[in-house]
């Protein structure tokens, strides 16, 4: 079937040679069309241009048994938000923690004290496949009419084999189930449960040794990922489970220097990890090893936002000709929201990011981060018809500038409206 956008205001994030990634000055040019028209074959984009050239090309279709169009006078088109770091499978909310935080306890602090993850991990335990799948499937569906067509969710909240096993089957159900493109990642050391404080190489063996072969058997993950931070794991320990975790074909993606300069992001270059994650501290070391790599640095706003952490360098890293991306992080603990739209918002007014540079922050370079920009992450001939159409809006700048309402009125994802 063909599927025909007419009179799009802007059609924007427009790429004739799609690249991989966008790096450094780059990230502040995007294409647009303006006064234009979009062509959907079955779930490919076929073709777009400038109205003034449509009844030229729309001659070409003639033959065409079915042709729907749709006339979209005054709103944009954007391709959907890539997400590339979140854990949306998760058994309750954890706002009592919030309550913590507001009364001036840290993150390593509840943790230490058996909260944060561990808190995660208990309830976890405590539900089933089933009731993850099903609370899982409402932030998903949230998410999508928010404009977010491509996801990673993370298992790392069962800590143990057979909780992890758990939390990975329903990412399978998931992958299912929703016309969002899933990628999923097996958390393999997020925290280290109280039976094991004290012992925790122990630990790490547990996880390669038991977990790990059993995830790659059920053939569950995509990735590979560890929390390789001050008070949890270990640049050795992450060492360790990387390698593993590669000969059973599993690429590398890390959790790096949020709390403090860790090893994690060299550690993550060293495996060629498609993504370090989080970045609030950074130097010179952590930019000169990222930029003779293939790994995309991946800033988490709303974690920074709702814990009151330092701010990634974005605008040094950007400077000095990085690629980078941001991710919603949608978490029970630290990033209780999966609005792509409000990570936009904070990449402007937190870290003075240009719209452009978050135009592209949340499409092509976060595609990349989840290893699928081949595919998604910007509006390309023969790539698949995943976007949203805009509310009216006066400029693509708007997106990002009006926070705290959804701007997004309808979404196609593999060709379909939804």
């Amino acid at each position: 079937m063909i599927q025909v956008f007419t009179n799009i205001k802007s059609l924007v994030q427009v790429e004739e040679n799609p690249v991989e990634r966008v790096c450094g000055s780059d990230m502040a040019k995007i294409q647009t069309i303006e006064n234009a028209f979009l062509i959907v074959r079955d779930d490919k984009i076929e073709n777009f241009g400038k109205m003034a050239d449509y009844d030229t090309v729309i001659q070409l279709y003639d033959n065409e048994p079915e042709i729907r169009e749709y006339d979209i006078t005054g709103r944009m088109i954007f391709p959907t938000f890539c997400d590339s770091h979140t854990h949306i499978v998760y058994a309750g909310s954890r706002e009592i923690e919030y309550i913590d935080k507001i009364r001036g306890l840290s993150y390593e602090e509840i943790a230490q004290r058996g909260g944060g993850i561990l808190n995660s991990a208990k309830r976890l335990a405590e539900s089933s496949v089933e009731e993850l799948v099903e609370t899982a499937w409402n932030r998903l569906e949230e998410m999508k009419w928010m404009g977010t067509g491509a996801i990673e969710i993370k298992s790392g909240y069962g800590l143990y084999p057979e909780e992890e096993l758990k939390m990975l089957r329903a990412i399978k159900k998931l992958r299912q189930m929703s016309p969002l493109t899933i990628r999923a990642t097996f958390l393999a050391a997020h925290a280290i449960p109280m039976e094991y404080r004290g012992r925790q190489s122990e630990y790490v063996d547990m996880v390669i040794n038991e977990t790990l072969p059993m995830v790659a058997a059920e053939e569950l993950a995509d990735y590979i990922d560890v929390f390789c931070d001050k008070g949890f794991f270990t640049v050795e320990d992450a060492d360790r489970i990387l390698m593993a975790g590669m000969k059973y074909g599993l690429r590398p993606k890390i959790h790096a220097n949020e709390l403090d300069f860790s090893g994690g992001v060299q550690v993550g270059v060293k495996y060629n990890a498609l993504s370090v994650d989080h970045l609030e501290y950074i130097g010179d070391a952590e930019i000169t090893s990222l930029l003779d790599s293939e790994t995309m640095p991946t800033v988490l706003p709303g974690a920074a936002f709702f814990l009151d952490l330092p701010l990634s360098p974005v605008r040094k890293m950007i400077d000095a000709g990085l690629p980078v991306a941001l991710a919603s992080d949608y978490n029970p603990g630290s990033s209780p929201s999966g609005n792509m739209q409000f990570i936009a918002s904070l990449g402007c007014i937190r870290y003075k990011m240009l719209p452009e540079e978050v135009v592209n922050a949340t499409t092509i370079n976060t595609a990349y981060a989840l290893g699928v920009q081949d595919e998604l992450g910007s509006i390309a001939r023969g790539k698949r018809a995943n976007f949203f159409i805009t509310e009216p809006v006066p400029t693509y700048q708007f997106i990002p500038y009006a926070y705290g309402h959804n701007k997004v009125a309808a979404v196609m994802l593999n060709g379909e409206m939804q």
